[in-house]
């Protein structure tokens, strides 16, 4: 056989290009395919072109998709070469650090990200294939065989362009803003096989100002309590679709696709919508969730000019008028004005009021447009961010049109701070009254906000779990919870808001139903008046539901907050920035409405809602049984030298040393300055003093939260990592007042019941809000110094942060200080350069505050030591601290109860003292006189000892209340002194229900109790009544025999209960006696 030249060969068409050149043309073949089919089925030709226009459509999209991510995945990668290029020589120039005002980069933060990213995609691709999946699967039949086939995150890690940590906000969070910037090649795949479907994501693209709060800072690991995540507005988002769901690409379904996706994302992650993750437990989700608002924007639409005419007649040739009306947005909150026919210069005079969820950040949008039958034409939009508002208190302006040739709109914009006190509530209503605006609500003069947590033990439906929803009403606004599937027990944690014309008059009705809305489970009306009468306008318990089961209730958070307009008018200017006309005729200008000439003077300082909320603790340190001894010498066992140190709110207290003693008395007080912040403790360590190192005793702790709940606690408190041991404390939280009256009353119970071996009790708490400063004295040669305050009290002192370089420096920082007597002591306050260069000075006697309303200064001072116009702005508050449990108890006992009466000349026999122990509130209106007598105070002689107690009755409770304070003296049944309690029975009943009795004091014949009993009976029926008080021993639990010591039978019928009185009583034998 003749060999094929090489010509031949390279000549003949191989069998790979011969199946590609059969390939194309079947190709084309299926091309005309649609067209046969078409003609073959008698279908218009229209249909063919229709099905062209569609892929042609698609496939535009999806390209425009591929070449935006190809260029935003370009531009990532040589984001920095092209920075170089575009701003500098050489890429050798760009600075490391390219910063704004204000906007810091992170790129440590960046680097981070691109190191855990791929551990990321691993978690996410075992988090969608091991939980996801499988709770897909058996969510329907028809999803049995669906699976994650890839799930990858790229290579591409989410990037943080600049960073803003706000410090002027609230100091118990950390606020930061993320622009965050992702385009990324992610691909993640899904396949029904049952149905042959396959589906996914192979690109995305996300851009958008992401809001990171850290809230609220605790004292103890983790410090974070909870992280909080939102989007101010909206992101920007792209997807890139594979499979079946690249339909989506088609026009028209590619932009509602999109925004379906963009919807599900607002619905969890764009305010007021936030995302929660809980650090620590027992937190309230629904509060950080949905927290008290920043404060609220009224907005007064009165009027437009010059707005463009749209309508038009004859083709265009002759131009009309529009119909203009007015969109206003914040955030969510989408308010819509009336129509005004054919009027370039529209009148609208329309007053709304909107939530301000944060600030800065939100802003108000008000969007005109032409209302015709088809679609509406755009007039023009302004912008403004609400935290200019804030700053101002009242804007009213006109506020030029952005993106059309002419136009302006006249706003009003007041600023509403919310006030957790009523006592100018029927100021706002009657500043309400004198609003003018023609809107079909009033102004409101409080908000409601409704944190409403979980039920417990709801009726059931035919013997089933109920699935409870609950409908929250206020007049005729209505709120809806989500509904909770099959439970008696539900837990909704959500939060509802209510504006309020007159909260004195209205009322807030729940209803709890099955999520059928037909059976009611329960119903509850609560008038809110009765939150005016409530600690901070705030309701926070179970409530009893009525029509439903008698262990029905149902458990929430009420706050009522009044919408307070403190602030002058202002008027507020713009600056004047241009913006290109989009008809593109350049000299027509536009100005930007979000910024000012000058920043308006305040006349008051505008503190955070927490500004004087702190708490006062009084810690008293008593005493401790059965510790360990620690000082061995020479192998024998001896005793310890103990002391205590106390912790909480930051400070540390050390007591005394008790010498060789394993039961030591301290008999010590301390008090301390805390905020309501979770997760805080008062933590007591015990230590045996040593000449080395001291050895560890024991250590127990107290939950602050509960303190601050219960108010008092008394308590023997068990230490911890130690063998054996108790601490007895008692801590109370005082009640802070503006009631000037009560100031003498506690100096006067504070001097008697001072313990000798602590510092003087405090009186008043006084806080201090620093505002600002403003024309302090410049430095040598004109420059501006670097500010910083110092606020003194006596040796107290807080200083602030410095101020970088101005003359009127804003701090906006809060003091608190404990004043022991407001009469004669003196704030000081000193203003100094960062050199040390003294800029100003203040001095503020406290008495000044005592004779102002509500106790309080909010105003500019003068300076002295500085500049003629010199002034300082700040909020000085003075609360009077009221012990609610210093009361008869306490003043007995210091009178007399230790063998060792305290006598004052001075000291009349009767003495006004607040008795809250005895049932009585702080209230003057309210108070009673006890009598304090001390009948035979020298009763020595007596064999059985003595009792000393307090008996009174309650008008406001109608109870009859016993104190047992002490015994002394008691006999001694043997050898070793007894184990004594106390036995009321009130007679001539002896049934369980008129019993009472105290704890069991141990090895003493002087036994002190302080400890309360009620009976609940009318003063008729209490006078008629006779008290056997019986002093017993207990004896061995094993024969539950109890040896009576003595008694005393003491008649109330002689005793003036009304007013009540605290003495000793002698004890007898067992006979008694009266």
């Amino acid at each position: 056989m003749d060999a094929q030249s090489p010509e031949t060969a390279a000549g003949s068409p191989s069998s790979s290009e011969l199946v590609a050149f059969l390939l194309s043309v079947l190709k084309s073949l299926l091309w005309l395919l649609p067209i046969y089919l078409a003609g073959y089925m008698g279908f218009s030709i229209a249909f063919v072109l229709l099905g062209l226009l569609i892929y042609l459509g698609w496939k535009g999209t999806r390209e425009g998709k591929e070449r935006s991510f190809s260029s935003a995945l370009r531009a990532q990668n040589t984001e920095e070469t092209i920075t170089a290029k575009r701003s500098f020589h050489s890429k050798a120039e760009l600075p490391a650090w390219v910063s704004f005002a204000e906007v810091e980069k992170a790129e440590w933060l960046n680097k981070i990200l691109s190191q855990i990213w791929p551990f990321l995609s691993q978690y996410l691709e075992k988090l969608l294939v091991n939980q996801i999946a499988p709770i897909i699967r058996s969510s329907n039949n028809h999803l049995q065989t669906f699976s994650f086939t890839k799930v990858n995150l790229g290579e591409k890690p989410i990037k943080v362009v600049g960073v803003k940590v706000h410090t002027e906000m609230d100091k118990k969070q950390i606020l930061l803003d993320l622009n965050i910037s992702y385009v990324g090649d992610v691909e993640i795949n899904v396949e029904v096989k049952k149905f042959f479907c396959k589906a996914g994501v192979k690109g995305m693209q996300l851009h958008g100002m992401l809001r990171v709060i850290l809230e609220p800072l605790i004292g103890d690991v983790p410090i974070i309590g909870a992280l909080t995540l939102f989007f101010i507005r909206r992101p920007k988002m792209t997807l890139d679709w594979t499979g079946l769901t690249n339909l989506l690409d088609i026009p028209g379904l590619n932009v509602m696709s999109d925004t379906m996706v963009m919807d599900i994302l607002a619905g969890h992650l764009v305010l007021p919508n936030r995302l929660t993750v809980p650090l620590v437990p027992n937190l309230r989700v629904a509060e950080l969730r949905s927290p008290l608002p920043r404060g609220i924007i009224r907005v007064h639409l009165i009027e437009a000019k010059d707005l463009v005419s749209l309508d038009t007649y004859v083709k265009g040739i002759l131009k009309g008028k529009s119909d203009p009306y007015a969109v206003v947005r914040v955030g969510t909150q989408v308010l819509t004005s009336k129509v005004i026919d054919e009027d370039l210069n529209p009148k609208w005079h329309e007053m709304y009021e909107v939530i301000v969820h944060e600030v800065p950040g939100q802003e108000l949008e008000v969007e005109i447009f032409d209302k015709d039958p088809d679609q509406d034409d755009f007039m023009g939009r302004m912008k403004l961010d609400l935290g200019e508002v804030k700053s101002a208190g009242v804007v009213d302006n006109w506020f030029p049109l952005q993106d059309v040739k002419r136009g302006s709109v006249h706003l009003r914009l007041e600023w509403l701070s919310l006030l957790a006190s009523s006592s100018k509530l029927e100021q706002v209503i009657q500043m309400n009254k004198g609003i003018s605006a023609k809107s079909h609500e009033e102004p409101s003069a409080a908000i409601l906000v409704v944190y409403l947590d979980k039920a417990e033990d709801l009726p059931l439906k035919k013997n089933k779990d109920p699935s409870p929803m609950v409908q929250l009403s206020v007049q005729d606004v209505t709120r809806e919870s989500k509904a909770v599937l099959n439970s008696h027990s539900p837990v909704w944690e959500e939060a509802f808001h209510f504006f309020l014309q007159d909260p004195s008059r209205q009322d807030l009705d729940i209803q709890v139903k099955d999520d059928d809305r037909q059976l009611t489970l329960g119903s509850l009306t609560l008038p809110l008046n009765r939150l005016l009468s409530e600690d901070k306008l705030m309701l926070d318990q179970g409530f009893q539901l009525e029509h439903s089961g008698s262990a029905s209730r149902i458990f929430m958070k009420i706050v009522l907050r009044i919408l307070y307009l403190d602030s002058p008018e202002v008027c507020f200017t713009p600056q004047p920035s241009p913006v290109t006309d989009p008809s593109g005729d350049a000299a027509e200008k536009a100005y930007i409405g979000s910024s000012v000439d000058a920043a308006p003077k305040p006349t008051k300082a505008s503190p955070s809602a927490q500004f004087g909320t702190e708490h006062t603790v009084r810690i008293h340190l008593l005493e401790a049984e059965n510790l360990i001894a620690k000082d061995n010498f020479m192998m024998r066992k001896g005793k310890s030298d103990p002391y205590t140190v106390i912790k909480a709110g930051g400070k540390t207290f050390r007591s005394k040393v008790i010498k060789e003693e394993l039961n030591p008395k301290w008999q010590e007080v301390y008090e301390v300055i805390v905020n309501e912040v979770p997760g805080q403790e008062v933590v007591f360590e015990l230590f045996d003093k040593d000449i080395d190192k001291d050895d560890f005793l024991g250590r127990c702790k107290i939950g602050l939260p509960r303190l601050l709940n219960s108010k008092f606690i008394d308590e023997w408190l068990p230490l911890q990592e130690v063998k054996s041991g108790r601490l007895h404390v008692k801590l109370e939280c005082l009640s802070a007042v503006s009631n000037v009256v009560e100031l003498e009353q506690v100096l006067m119970i504070n001097s008697l019941t001072q313990p000798r071996n602590s510092e003087e009790f405090s009186a008043a708490i006084l806080s201090v809000f620093l505002d600002q400063a403003s024309d302090l004295p410049l430095r040598k040669g004109g420059k501006p110094p670097n500010p910083m305050a110092e606020v003194s009290v006596k040796k107290v002192s807080h200083k602030s942060k410095v101020c970088l370089k101005t003359h009127s420096p804003v701090w906006d920082e809060s003091f608190s200080f404990l004043i022991k007597n407001p009469h004669t002591e003196t704030m000081e306050l000193q203003i100094k350069d960062e050199g040390s260069q003294s800029l100003g000075s203040l001095k503020l006697p406290l008495s000044q505050l005592l004779t102002a309303e509500d106790l309080t200064l909010n105003q500019w001072f003068q300076m002295t030591s500085s500049g003629s116009s010199s002034q300082i702005l700040m909020k000085v508050q003075l609360r009077i601290l009221v012990s609610q449990h210093e009361s008869a108890d306490v003043l007995a006992m210091s009178l007399g109860a230790s063998g060792d009466p305290l006598r004052k000349a001075s000291i009349e026999p009767e003495i006004p003292i607040p008795s809250p122990d005895l049932g009585i509130n702080s209230n003057p209106d309210l108070r009673h006189r006890l009598i304090l007598s001390d009948s035979k105070p020298d009763l020595t002689d007596s064999p059985y000892g003595q009792i000393r107690l307090t008996l009174h009755y309650t008008g406001e409770e109608k109870k009859l209340v016993v104190i047992v304070h002490s015994c002394r003296k008691l006999q001694a049944t043997s050898k070793e002194s007894p184990d004594p309690y106390v036995n009321l029975v009130l007679l001539p009943d002896k049934n369980r229900v008129s019993k009472r009795k105290t704890t069991v004091k141990k090895k003493t014949v002087n036994p002190e109790y302080n400890e309360k009993f009620e009976w609940e009976i009318s003063l008729e029926e209490a006078q008629g009544k006779m008290l056997e008080v019986s002093v017993k021993n207990s004896i061995s639990f094993i024969s539950r025999e109890r040896e009576l010591l003595a008694k005393v039978y003491v008649d109330l019928a002689r005793l003036d209960l009304s007013v009540g009185v605290t003495q000793w009583f002698e004890l007898k034998d067992n006979k008694g006696g009266n």
